[in-house]
């Protein structure tokens, strides 16, 4: 969910290796030492007007010379607790390439999902490091957010698969540009975080994104996690957050919001509601978050991607796939921080009541208030292992029954200035590991930048090649559920290393839990 600093750069020299000819015109982008950067290409029409909540179409041509040295409109958005920025311009299909400097030519392409599904751009997302140090080709995006790219309505084709279409575009895209930028449009790497990994993974179940990706990584991927009741805070409700679901769950929604905006009578509702301005309907209360489900039935996704995963049916690539070692904490503190008040120790059993049921009870010998800092802590903990290591631990050998799989847990703990209890704010949290991808390294430590510098190398070796091992890297040995190799990643005590994640997760407990 967090996403990086934004891109502050100058151009240092202009010269015709500024200009690349795209399939619809010339683009001019900005030279630095050590890469070539191109930002706000578009790759689609605006969604305006008829065009909203409609399949997107790809970008006009233009004749003259392009300017692409500054990002283009960020997709519509409202800003959060957490990130505040916001947009109200639904002309947002741009994209941004990275490239090397120098000689070189089919090298990897990786394309980057940004997290959340409600806010975020492309352009916070500084990948001069991973392109220049990997030798790789990075293309970050721009997609429609939220009730603008998932809204669902009855007899609305493309019911909340509106912001995959416009990925799937920008895949489509990459495949008629990627060798004018000195990528090899037959290796790309799809790549993304939280609602990007997710957003991947169903790419991986979508018949209509067949051939424009080869291996995929995904970091904090969701596509198998269920609802834990209380799980994002004691008041705040299950439904919202459910991934994946039906026409007939998430029609109500959208009925219910066009009633709000003026526009309830169903003949002429989308035509109102295609009438309305943005910021009027960004104005309606939580609409940006009620719409993040995708679903299923339609050509994008036929099925839900969780039960298609379970069931095999999924596109077999090289996977490199993980999360942090306390991703629960994040959510736990920032749920309850704006709750205005902290986890207590007398309401623990009552959260494990309502989240377990008849296992609460087994769950509390588990996971006892006696061997943590704070009641808190306690529930951020067992819920990383409930949400997040069991199911990608389930996730990973799904994927090593039929490809390569290379299994991380992003361990490297810091100090967040973060709004909450001070034993929450000290973790591998959520999202922390992207910081080691992107950005110029300038926030590090020196320990942190080495391990920033292996994980680019690591990464860009898997575009490369589908194996993240290389000279002077330590072994990362493959994941199957036969053998579940697990490569711890931090800078700090014991460096990168294999770690016991089932013990450390207590994924056999959870085994015998529902």
């Amino acid at each position: 969910m967090r996403i990086g600093a934004a891109l502050s750069l100058a151009a240092c020299s202009t010269s015709d290796e500024s200009i690349v000819e795209t399939d619809v015109g010339r683009v001019r982008g900005t030279l630095t030492d050590e890469v070539r950067l191109f930002q706000g290409i578009p790759y689609g029409e605006p969604p305006v007007g008829a065009l909203r909540w409609q399949a997107p179409r790809p970008a006009s041509a233009w004749t003259e010379l392009r300017d692409a040295t500054r990002p283009g409109n960020r997709c519509p958005q409202v800003g959060t607790a957490y990130v505040d920025i916001a947009s109200d311009t639904e002309d947002c299909l741009y994209l941004n390439v990275t490239t090397p400097r120098g000689p070189g030519a089919s090298r990897p392409v990786m394309v980057w999902i940004h997290g959340d599904g409600a806010i975020g751009a492309g352009d916070l997302f500084d990948a001069r490091r991973l392109a220049s140090e990997g030798d790789v080709v990075v293309v970050t995006i721009n997609f429609r957010l939220g009730v603008f790219g998932n809204f669902v309505y009855p007899g609305l084709d493309g019911s909340g698969t509106f912001g995959l279409q416009d990925q799937q575009l920008a895949l489509k895209w990459v495949q008629r540009n990627a060798a004018a930028f000195g990528g090899d449009p037959d290796n790309v790497t799809l790549f993304g975080v939280s609602y990007g990994a997710t957003a991947t993974t169903a790419h991986l179940t979508s018949p209509s994104a067949d051939g424009l990706f080869h291996r995929v990584i995904l970091h904090s991927g969701e596509a198998l996690m269920d609802i834990v009741p209380g799980g994002m805070g004691p008041d705040v409700p299950a439904d919202p957050y459910i991934l994946w679901a039906t026409r007939d769950e998430q029609e109500p929604l959208g009925l219910h919001v066009a009633g709000q905006l003026g526009c309830g009578d169903p003949a002429t509702a989308l035509a109102c509601l295609r009438e309305l301005p943005v910021a009027q309907i960004l104005a309606v209360p939580a609409v940006m978050h009620m719409f993040q489900p995708y679903v299923p039935g339609d050509a994008i996704l036929p099925e839900n991607p969780g039960e298609a995963l379970r069931a095999g049916r999924f596109r077999a690539v090289p996977v490199l796939a993980g999360h942090t070692r306390d991703e629960h904490r994040l959510f736990v503190g920032l749920f309850h921080d704006l709750a205005g008040a902290p986890i207590t120790a007398e309401q623990y059993p009552d959260l494990l009541a309502k989240a377990f049921g008849d296992q609460a009870e087994a769950v509390a010998a588990a996971y006892p208030l006696a061997n943590y800092a704070s009641a808190a802590e306690a529930w951020a903990q067992l819920l990383t292992d409930r949400l997040w290591a069991r199911t990608t631990s389930e996730q990973n050998a799904i994927f090593a029954e039929r490809a390569p799989v290379y299994f991380f847990e992003f361990a490297e703990a810091s100090e967040h200035d973060l709004p909450f209890a001070p034993e929450l704010r000290a973790g591998a949290l959520h999202a922390d590991d992207t910081e080691y991808l992107f950005g110029d390294g300038s926030t590090l430590t020196p320990a942190r930048l080495r391990l920033s510098e292996q994980m680019i190398r690591y990464w860009s070796n898997f575009a490369r090649t589908g194996d993240p091992n290389g000279e002077q890297l330590p072994t990362w040995d493959r994941f199957t559920a036969a053998t579940p190799n697990v490569l711890a990643l931090a800078a700090g005590k014991g460096n990168i290393q294999p770690v016991d994640h089932r013990t450390e997760h207590q994924l056999e407990f959870w085994a015998t839990q529902p």
